[in-house]
C-alpha cells in the first residue's frame, strides 16, 4: 500500500538559488518578463525611427555642449583636458591665422584691380600673409607643447598641436566649442 501525502500542509518555498523541480524554461521564456513591450519595437520601420529620435537628441545635446563648453556632451574630439588647455591658449591670444579670412577678401579684391603695380602688391602680401601665418603656426606650437608637457605630463597629448593650429585658422566669433576664456587672460 502506497504511503498518502497530506496535500494540506503547505510546501515549503525553494531555495532561490536551486528552483529545480520544474523543466528548465527555455530561453525565450527566461528573457520575457526582462524585457519590456515598450523598449521592444513593433516593426523595422519603428526600430528605425527611435534610433533616428536618439541620434537627434544626441546631436542636440553635443550642440548645446559646444554653445556653452559642457565637457560631457562635447564631441570625442574636443574632449579632455589637454584640448580644453589648447582651447584656451588659441583663444586668450591674438593670431595671424585667425585675420587670414579678412585679408585674403582684400588682397583678392587688390588683384582684381587693373592696375599692374595694385596686382605685384596684392602677390607679395600673399607671400606676406601666409609667412606671417606659419611663423606664428610654429611659435603657437612650440610654447603649447611646453605648456602640456608642464601641466599633463601622464595624459594623451596626440593630435592637440593640431587641433589648436586649426581652431586659429577659424574667427574667433565662429568658433566650436565657444571660447570659454577671454583675450588676454591666463589659460
Amino acid at each position: 500500500m502506497k504511503p498518502q501525502v497530506n496535500t494540506a500542509e503547505p510546501r515549503q518555498p525553494r531555495d532561490p538559488q536551486a528552483p529545480k523541480g520544474r523543466p528548465t524554461p527555455k530561453r525565450n521564456e527566461a528573457r520575457g518578463p526582462r524585457r519590456t513591450m515598450a523598449s521592444k519595437p513593433m516593426t523595422r520601420k519603428e526600430a528605425v525611427k527611435r534610433q533616428r529620435e536618439a541620434r537627434r537628441a544626441d546631436m542636440a545635446r553635443q550642440r548645446e555642449a559646444l554653445a556653452s563648453g559642457d565637457e560631457r556632451y562635447l564631441p570625442a574630439r574636443d574632449k579632455g583636458p589637454v584640448r580644453r588647455l589648447a582651447r584656451d591658449f588659441v583663444d586668450a591670444r591674438y593670431s595671424v591665422a585667425e585675420f587670414f579670412l579678412p585679408m585674403a577678401v582684400i588682397i583678392l579684391v587688390l588683384s582684381m584691380l587693373p592696375s599692374m603695380q595694385l596686382k605685384n602688391i596684392s602677390l607679395l602680401l600673399w607671400l606676406v600673409v601666409i609667412l606671417l601665418i606659419v611663423i606664428d603656426s610654429i611659435g603657437i606650437s612650440v610654447r603649447l607643447k611646453k605648456k602640456i608637457r608642464e601641466r599633463y605630463p601622464d595624459e594623451n597629448r596626440r593630435g592637440a598641436i593640431a587641433y589648436a593650429l586649426m581652431r586659429t585658422l577659424q574667427m574667433r566669433r565662429m568658433r566650436l566649442p565657444k571660447p570659454q576664456v577671454a583675450r588676454g587672460e591666463k589659460p
